[in-house]
């Protein structure tokens, strides 16, 4: 566990239809357990129900318990933005506004994903921060507590 002294690392996470994704709150979990981070979820403006899986308060709820970790015992630092309706603009500006390390970028799986299509991934690169991409399987949403997260001992059990 990392001491007190640490400095905080800053984790951008671009997700829309995927944040309830075990795969992505596994990573946050990961993450949060290996150094002291602050996670800001950022979504397009989407303009139907249909084109996003959650809400923002949602997204920040599961975020914020994975980063927690499976007792619930480890700080946690989320917060949430809605970007515009073009993911790259959104990312490029957040950048631009915030101090981050590093973005996540949480995405349906190839077949589905307009991101991965437009390589979003390799452009957000070009902005000279690492990036991580989640694909996300197929219908593999899930709340929190189905997660296995909460109360149920962690994501292995």
């Amino acid at each position: 566990m990392a001491s007190a002294s640490t400095p905080t690392h800053r984790t951008l996470i671009v997700a829309n239809r995927t944040a309830g994704t075990h795969l992505l709150l596994q990573e946050v979990d990961r993450r949060a357990a290996e150094r002291p981070t602050a996670f800001v979820l950022l979504i397009p403006d989407v303009t139907s129900r249909n084109a996003a899986d959650w809400t923002l308060n949602e997204g920040l709820k599961s975020l914020r318990r994975a980063a927690q970790g499976a007792t619930g015992n480890r700080p946690a630092h989320v917060e949430g933005m809605i970007g515009g309706p073009h993911a790259f603009e959104s990312i490029e500006r957040a950048l631009a506004e915030g101090d981050f390390d590093d973005v996540v970028i949480s995405t349906l799986p190839k077949r589905t994903s307009q991101w991965l299509k437009r390589d979003l991934p390799a452009r957000v690169e070009k902005l000279g921060v690492p990036v991580t991409v989640i694909t996300a399987p197929k219908a593999q949403r899930m709340s929190f507590e189905e997660s296995g997260i909460w109360g149920g001992g962690g994501f292995g059990a």
